[in-house]
């Protein structure tokens, strides 16, 4: 009987419990109010001597204009969850790993082993669900000429976007079709008072602050969830 049971009850088990990688010794968590809201508590936090201690934050920082909904990232995704699509105007919620900035500056205050690019008209971010460059940064070898090319670029000309850090959702090597593309996070509009359409926004030099932290090495994540979904996720996901 005991050797019946024993199968049955390893088949009663989670697959595979997740929890933040154990590399990972820096970490961005946000907080929202609940799954519709735009406005999110941004956090930093280094793990020192085995625990996580905050070093940066409380931010205030702006959301989707929809709130939130469940992206692709590290984490496993609920059953039957609603998962992130292209132009839904939410945030994906989840652990992501973050890294690579992108702007219009000759250079910014940054970790040297952190990607930084400074961008031209020649540099674009595929947003076409059609395209096999979804959600990729890509470079063309002359100025911007189609009207696909032009929608795809790299915005220079706004402000917010002069700055950003790539959030990892739907990101390569699997990449899904419509699940959502270019999250980032980037300088908030209005001095906080709009949402985005899916990145998570914050002051200026809040932003150049934490991009001047990430350090590559420590295989920094980002952790974004509604505050009820982290309260009840902190111990089995180990979250700060």
């Amino acid at each position: 009987m005991l050797r019946t049971l024993i199968p049955l009850l390893v088949l009663a088990l989670p697959l595979a419990a997740f929890e933040l990688p154990a590399n990972s010794s820096q970490c961005v968590t946000g907080t929202a109010q609940g799954w519709n809201s735009s406005t999110v508590t941004l956090n930093a936090y280094e793990k020192r001597g085995g625990k996580w201690v905050k070093t940066r934050g409380p931010w205030e920082g702006r959301l989707g204009k929809s709130g939130l909904i469940w992206g692709l990232g590290l984490h496993p995704l609920p059953p039957g969850a609603k998962v992130k699509k292209e132009g839904d105007m939410r945030a994906p919620a989840g652990v992501f790993r973050i890294g690579g900035a992108w702007g219009i500056h000759p250079k910014i205050e940054k970790h040297p082993q952190l990607p930084y690019r400074q961008v031209t008209p020649r540099d674009l971010w595929v947003e076409d669900p059609a395209s096999p460059s979804y959600n990729k940064h890509l470079v063309i070898d002359r100025d911007p000429a189609t009207a696909w090319e032009k929608k795809q670029q790299m915005k220079q000309d706004d402000y917010p976007h002069s700055l950003k850090m790539f959030i990892a959702h739907n990101a390569a090597p699997k990449i899904t079709p419509r699940a959502g593309s270019a999250i980032f996070f980037h300088i908030w509009r209005g001095g906080g008072s709009k949402p985005t359409a899916g990145c998570t926004t914050m002051e200026e030099t809040k932003l150049r602050e934490l991009i001047a932290w990430v350090d590559p090495g420590k295989q920094p994540v980002y952790v974004l969830l509604p505050d009820a979904e982290y309260q009840a996720k902190k111990a089995a996901w180990k979250l700060p």
